[in-house]
């Protein structure tokens, strides 16, 4: 059985929502009826949407550009963001009926502080264009047909369906989170049609893994605001985060972890020697550090230690470096107290891989940007493919930045698929 179609969006998540939302939106407005079906091979659409953000979906930031950004060209990224900026997202989304709220991280959640209002809000105005969607229908192939697609999915219980449509909409994700649904098929449906994917795709916004018997480990648990540096071997800076982190069973997570995650895993790749280095107090040095330790206080080291840092991790530290942390610490020598210095400011992570995918938010790598018509995110190499979305070369920061771009490039690839068929 074929049904014909004029739009088929493959992927309903927060980009293929918002392609498929769009592109409703404009044949409504131009009194047009075409069919737009939306499917999704999960059996419970919008997964990512109902864990972002502990639950509540932080559906942006209040501040977003291209700098928050890797992958692709931040020039690339900027002319998607621009099309579709965070105004607009906080004002389609209060036509939705979801207001949202700032927080003091920056971050937009909605006012119910429930993911669920955010999901409900974008299915409902699908059923309002009157879309199909179709979830537990997963997409076989995409072949091109005249000036046409035909697109084979099967059901996971049923009859396989084709679609033969117009236009295509790609939005199916990566690889990060495959209960969601995200597996990476997507990639060998854009190669069987024309497109690359950069040579490497790897998990971002992961927590990273130290070895066993680090007392990292041990500290599980432990939670405090410090900077990462990442240093190729040759001891150059080449990414820095101050954030929250989380000291756990298996190494690191939190924040700066998940930003710098992916920096590390793409530098290290080329350069075995790249480490990730803490400073346990922000903008302190190694001098102002020696200094305070040298400071005439009769207190010890443990208990001065304990009102900066965490007590355990303040205790542990000092135990690294072999320092007793009931000295005093002006009295300690030269040496010892140049090693706890360099301790509380330079520790090396000894990270030896990451969580992988099940415990990624998002997918670094993907199709170039380059590839792409940024005006209308078609493909420059099948006409009548617009791709958008995760499956992008494009991964940003924690903290609603990936939300934006699914907005953005899904924004501008609905209403360019309907534009072309209305």
């Amino acid at each position: 059985m074929i049904v014909d179609a004029d739009i088929v969006v493959v992927g309903a998540g927060a980009a293929g929502l918002m392609a498929t939302i769009q592109a409703g939106r404009l044949a409504r407005a131009a009194n047009s009826s075409l069919r737009i079906v939306a499917m999704d091979g999960a059996t419970s659409l919008g997964a990512k949407i109902l864990i972002a953000g502990g639950g509540r979906c932080n559906v942006t930031h209040f501040e977003v550009d291209e700098t928050a950004f890797a992958g692709a060209s931040r020039h690339a990224i900027r002319k998607v963001l621009r099309r579709f900026d965070v105004p607009e997202t906080i004002a389609l989304f209060r036509e939705l009926g979801v207001t949202l709220k700032r927080e003091y991280t920056g971050k937009l959640f909605p006012t119910t502080d429930k993911a669920r209002t955010v999901l409900n809000a974008l299915l409902h105005e699908c059923q309002r264009m009157q879309i199909d969607i179709h979830n537990s229908m997963r997409v076989q192939s995409i072949d091109r047909d005249n000036d046409a697609f035909v697109i084979r999915a099967a059901p996971k219980k049923g009859t396989e369906v084709s679609f033969r449509a117009r236009r295509v909409v790609l939005a199916t994700g990566g690889m990060a989170l495959p209960k969601s649904g995200s597996d990476g098929f997507g990639y060998e449906l854009v190669r069987r049609l024309g497109h690359t994917v950069t040579t490497r795709i790897f998990p971002a916004l992961v927590p990273l893994k130290v070895p066993d018997g680090h007392w990292i480990r041990a500290l599980k648990g432990v939670s405090l605001h410090a900077r990462l540096e990442l240093h190729s071997a040759s001891g150059k800076r080449l990414q820095a985060f101050t954030n929250s982190i989380l000291l756990t069973h298996f190494g690191v997570s939190g924040p700066a972890v998940l930003d710098i995650s992916r920096y590390w895993t793409d530098a290290y790749a080329d350069d075995p020697g790249s480490k990730i280095v803490v400073n346990w107090l922000p903008g302190e040095t190694l001098q102002s550090i020696d200094e305070w330790l040298l400071a005439q206080d009769t207190s010890s080291i443990g208990r001065r230690l304990s009102q900066r840092l965490p007590e355990r991790l303040a205790k542990t530290i000092c135990e690294s470096v072999g320092v007793d942390s009931a000295t005093v610490s002006h009295q300690l020598p030269r040496q010892q107290r140049r090693a706890l210095a360099g301790a509380l400011v330079e520790t090396q992570l000894p990270v030896v891989g990451d969580r992988g995918f099940t415990h990624a938010e998002v997918t670094a790598g993907g199709v170039p940007l380059s590839e792409l018509d940024l005006k209308t995110m078609q493909s420059r190499f099948c006409p009548g493919l617009h791709i958008c979305g995760e499956i992008c070369d494009v991964d940003g920061r924690i903290g609603g930045f990936n939300f934006q771009w699914a907005w953005s490039s899904g924004y501008i690839a609905g209403v360019s698929a309907a534009n072309a068929v209305i």
